[in-house]
């Protein structure tokens, strides 16, 4: 949805010390000259506006967050992707800083991101309860249109609270019944985003003329994610299977996977994998990026001959790369991936000869890393070193999800900002996201034969040719197109029938927890996925522990089990809540 339409009840009603700091307490009990008032905006046209508001701020950019759009980012690379061990930070040891101690776990409550983030997401909250606040003054409104609308505000409102609550875990709870917007952080959410969901799925209509919009299935997903991050495995289980057998898109599609190269392609985006996905548009008239991926500006290769203007940041690590390793037989190295490292260009200069790993891989690695003298899209061979910024802090690798293409960049490239921009939409959830999780939900429910039926399902996509990638016709003009020759040595299969499954469970969950690492790298759920899954300490410990002595930037990291599982609440939230000398936001454990 684009932000075109901004409204000061939207900016500052229900907004408190939470929101804005612009909005003082006494703002609330003072009339805002300029300030369109309930009853103005109690009409089809205002509380359209009021949604279409909501919708906007789930990219997470804007003044009112009042950082960077880098620190809010709806993709979470920041705070998902990077603390997870599928990126470095990237760039250079003194460029942005405080991202340096969220990726080592160093950071305390006064680092600004997190202050940043909080507020762009309870900007969301705020909009989402505008608009439930609104709608019960509405009249001459068919019910029909008022269940659409309260479902989409709830379905918002939800997931905004998701995103707060995977982050700090204990955080205040406002709808739009909240007078006193000083709350304290004292309650578990989850009954209250559970309740949010369960009413959108129950009442919002499975397809829409807007493609944007949160429609039935995407509610029942994220109802079924909200499950799953409860334990509430039986119940997860139930729920995916409504939404594999019977969801369609917004735009009426029936779910299923599309090549994999096309969930990553502004060309082909709002296909039937996507689930949910926020909205970005090129180009569209306002002369900035906000809507066109600012969150994710800086993530572009970046230096001698790159043919983009900034910056070099979000590096695919090496134990990423690693991961994509296939045996003989194109199945994963689940507990031993390190072992059979893929070979990098670590140490060479761009002129230095170097010839690509020729073992067998995982052809996703090369829709998710841009490595050395494989085709970087329709961009060229990456070269190496020439297009990384500071490649011993950073490692050798380049992202490569949010790369848009050159062939339609006039359509879906936006450069009227000083750093990239782009048409490439933000996924929330896409379908190979739900089925994993279904496989995790029915793993733990008893049903393994189905939990690896949705691994292979996915597997198997993977393993189809046409979706693979391929070297270029001619590697001086990448535009001419792609050969016939696959660009590695491709080697990817599903798991033969019924051997996962004879396994056991404990080895069927680390089979799916591995395929969810490789599936949506790059993607911001790493971090969450190992945290909810109770093995954050040991596997961040060894990736600091492997990673570490590759590049320099890592140096003291550390995941502390009981204190890094949610990050600290911002001390600046904190400060702004006392109350008779003492703050009702209480610190998360170990940040005091």
């Amino acid at each position: 949805m684009k932000k075109s339409i901004q409204y000061m009840a939207v900016l500052c009603m229900m907004a408190g010390f939470l929101f804005l700091q612009a909005c003082k307490d006494d703002f609330l009990d003072k009339p805002v000259q300029g300030a369109l008032g309930d009853e103005v905006l109690a009409n089809e046209k205002g509380i359209d506006g009021l949604l279409t508001a909501a919708y906007a701020a789930l990219d997470g950019q804007g003044d009112f967050t009042g950082g960077s759009g880098w620190e809010s980012p709806p993709d979470n690379w920041v705070y998902g992707a990077i603390p997870g061990g599928d990126a470095h930070k990237g760039s250079d040891g003194g460029d942005q800083t405080p991202i340096n101690a969220i990726a080592t776990f160093a950071s305390g409550a006064d680092n600004g991101f997190f202050n940043t983030k909080w507020r762009a997401l309870y900007e969301g909250v705020s909009r989402a309860n505008t608009v439930l606040k609104v709608l019960a003054l509405l009249e001459g409104v068919s019910a029909e249109n008022k269940a659409s609308i309260e479902g989409q505000a709830r379905f918002l409102r939800a997931h905004y609270y998701f995103e707060l609550k995977k982050m700090w875990n204990m955080v205040p709870w406002i709808d739009e019944t909240t007078t006193d917007f000083n709350q304290p952080n004292d309650k578990d959410i989850w009954p209250m985003i559970e309740a949010d969901f369960k009413a959108a799925y129950e009442t919002l209509p499975a397809t829409y003329t807007l493609v944007g919009r949160a429609n039935k299935w995407a509610a029942g997903a994220y109802l079924g994610k909200t499950y799953l991050y409860q334990k509430k495995f039986a119940e997860a289980a139930t729920v995916f299977t409504q939404v594999i057998n019977s969801g369609v898109t917004t735009n009426g599609l029936k779910y299923d996977l599309v090549s994999f190269k096309d969930n990553f392609d502004a060309a082909t985006k709002n296909n039937a994998e996507s689930v949910f996905a926020i909205q970005m548009v090129a180009n569209d008239g306002t002369l900035d990026i906000t809507n066109a991926n600012q969150g994710g500006m800086l993530n572009f290769p970046y230096g001698t001959g790159a043919p983009f203007s900034c910056c070099g940041f979000f590096q695919p690590t090496q134990m990423l790369v690693n991961a994509y390793r296939t045996d003989a037989a194109g199945l994963p190295y689940v507990e031993s991936a390190n072992s059979h490292a893929v070979k990098s260009d670590l140490g060479l200069t761009s002129a230095a000869a170097f010839t690509p790993d020729a073992g067998p891989l995982d052809p996703r690695l090369d829709w998710t890393v841009g490595r050395r003298d494989v085709p970087y899209h329709d961009w060229g061979l990456f070269p190496g070193m020439n297009w990384v910024r500071d490649q011993p802090y950073g490692g050798p690798y380049a992202p490569k999800k949010n790369i848009h293409r050159q062939k339609t960049q006039d359509l879906y490239a936006d450069l009227s900002s000083w750093a990239p921009g782009n048409a490439i939409n933000v996924l929330v959830i896409r379908f190979s996201d739900v089925l994993l999780m279904a496989a995790e939900a029915e793993a733990n429910a008893g049903s393994l034969a189905k939990a690896e039926e949705y691994v292979n399902r996915v597997r198997t996509r993977a393993a189809d040719k046409t979706g693979w990638l391929y070297k270029y016709i001619d590697n001086k003009n990448p535009l001419t197109g792609f050969s016939a020759t696959p660009a590695a040595n491709y080697v990817v299969s599903p798991y033969p029938a019924g051997t996962l499954a004879a396994k056991g469970k404990d080895n069927v969950l680390k089979a799916i927890y591995f395929e969810r690492g490789i599936e949506l790298a790059m993607e911001g759920h790493r971090f969450f996925d190992l945290v909810r899954w109770g093995v954050a300490d040991s596997s961040l410990n060894s990736f600091f522990s492997y990673e570490s002595k590759i590049t320099t930037d890592l140096a003291g990291g550390k995941f502390t089990n009981g204190k890094n599982n949610y990050y600290p609440i911002p001390q600046f939230q904190i400060d702004m809540s006392v109350v008779d000398g003492a703050p009702k936001l209480k610190q998360n454990p170990g940040y005091n």
